[in-house]
This record gives C-alpha cells, structure tokens and sequence, in this order.
C-alpha cells in the first residue's frame, strides 16, 4: 500500500507541484490549504509524513506541527518543513515544535522525493 502524504500549504501552485512529484514517485498525497485545514485532515485519518509550510492564514507551520505532536498518533509521525523561511533562528523554532527536516522553497522535486524517501521509505 502507498505511503500518504499530507501536504500543507497555502499556496495551490506549489501544492499542486509538491502533489505531483510525490504522486509520480508513488505516494498518496492529501491536500491542506492552511494549518487549520491540515490538523482538520490530520485529525480524521493518521499519514506517514506531513509536509507544512511556515507561513500560511489562520494557523502557521509552527502551530500546527505543535498540535500534531499533541495528538497521540502524530507522536511518531515525520514532520518536514517545506518554507522559504531558512534562518537558523526559525530552524531552531521548528525542531522545538517538533520538525523532524527542513526543505528551502523553492524545492527541487527530484531532492524532495530523495528527502521522503530516505525519512519514510
């Protein structure tokens, strides 16, 4: 069975880019268009790994790996943030909330399958 993947950002151009590669390497990809819609998602069916933008409306990157990490079955589950925040300052805010890697925008779809592949096969 595929591995899926939910993938949060605002912006639908690059979901939609993030959608394709993961789906042409294999994955199954579930679409979030904010932190609010991601922990929505996140709540009604457990992913292999969860891929969140910093900066998006009605809940960050941040704040909703926070309330992933909060729920017993998030726990466990990859969190890779896939930003164009790259300050180390925010890096050490990310892995403090609980992200396991941090991906730069804009991506190289090619290293975003290697990244994925290497933290969940």
């Amino acid at each position: 069975m595929a591995k899926t993947i939910l993938a949060v950002d605002d912006s639908s151009s690059l979901r939609q880019m993030v959608a394709f590669s993961l789906k042409a390497a294999g994955y199954q990809v579930i679409e979030a268009v904010d932190g609010q819609d991601g922990l929505e998602k996140a709540r009604n069916q457990t992913v292999d790994l969860v891929l969140t933008d910093q900066n998006m409306p009605r809940m960050d990157g941040l704040s909703l790996i926070r309330q992933l990490r909060g729920m017993a079955n998030y726990q466990k589950v990859p969190i890779l943030m896939l930003t164009t925040e790259s300050g180390d300052e925010m890096k050490a805010q990310g892995r403090s909330a609980g992200a396991n890697g941090w991906l730069v925008k804009p991506f190289d779809p090619q290293r975003l399958i290697e990244v994925v592949k290497k933290v969940i096969g």
